[in-house]
């Protein structure tokens, strides 16, 4: 399976590959100043019969996040919350998130959904969930070609 790059913005955000050297500077005017959602950055890979997704969450409570299964997907969501309340004009600089946060990503092999577990340690969300012993094999069919 190739490794996919993550982008922490939904595509229309990032439409041209030349472009990408623009999004690493500062803000561009176009956008708007506050987002108040984000998208996690996350890795999702296989270690003997589990499949595990790791996300960075620092900060956010436990409490805070849904983990979910559907349609071979794991569904993270949650928010994360600012501690204090800070007067917008006071601010010199922002670019700490806050916010509701969202990522579907979809799971390399089947899995068994219910004997999923997930931990927090130092703000990183993991998840563990074993593959199905039974997954569905390919079935491949041969094509007859008539002349």
């Amino acid at each position: 399976m190739p490794i996919i790059h993550w982008r922490p913005f939904h595509p229309h955000f990032d439409p041209f590959e030349d472009m990408e050297h623009f999004f690493r500077e500062d803000w561009p005017s176009f956008l708007p100043e506050k987002i108040s959602g984000f998208m996690p950055a996350v890795d999702v890979y296989e270690k003997g019969n589990d499949v595990i997704i790791e996300t960075p969450l620092a900060g956010v409570d436990p409490k805070d996040v849904e983990v979910s299964f559907k349609s071979g997907m794991v569904v993270i969501k949650g928010e994360t919350k600012r501690k204090s309340e800070v007067d917008e004009k006071n601010f010199y600089r922002q670019e700490m998130r806050y916010g509701s946060f969202y990522r579907q990503v979809a799971l390399p092999a089947a899995v068994q959904e219910e004997k999923a577990e997930a931990t927090s340690e130092n703000g990183v969300l993991k998840v563990v969930v074993p593959k199905a012993a039974d997954a569905p094999k390919a079935k491949v069919v041969k094509v007859k070609v008539k002349k």
